[in-house]
């Protein structure tokens, strides 16, 4: 039980890290989450959000930061 412990807390302090970088970028002018190919349909009483492009590009950025931490090792 006290791995499981240790996991959940690293998980934890991994979304508080993840929610303040969130915050953080929602604060700077970049444009993430409304890049242009994001698709959003707006009908009478809905919204519809897809951010194909956001996803897209923010899988290629984490791909080369994981490979660089990978080659550095």
């Amino acid at each position: 039980m006290g791995d499981l412990g240790k996991i959940l807390i690293y998980l934890g302090a991994a979304v508080v890290l993840i929610g303040v970088l969130l915050v953080l970028l929602g604060k700077t002018a970049l444009p993430i989450g409304r890049l242009p190919g994001d698709v959003i349909y707006r009908g009478k009483s809905t919204t519809v959000y897809f951010p194909i492009v956001t996803c897209i590009v923010l899988s290629l950025v984490l791909s080369v930061v994981m490979y660089l931490i990978q080659k550095m090792r």
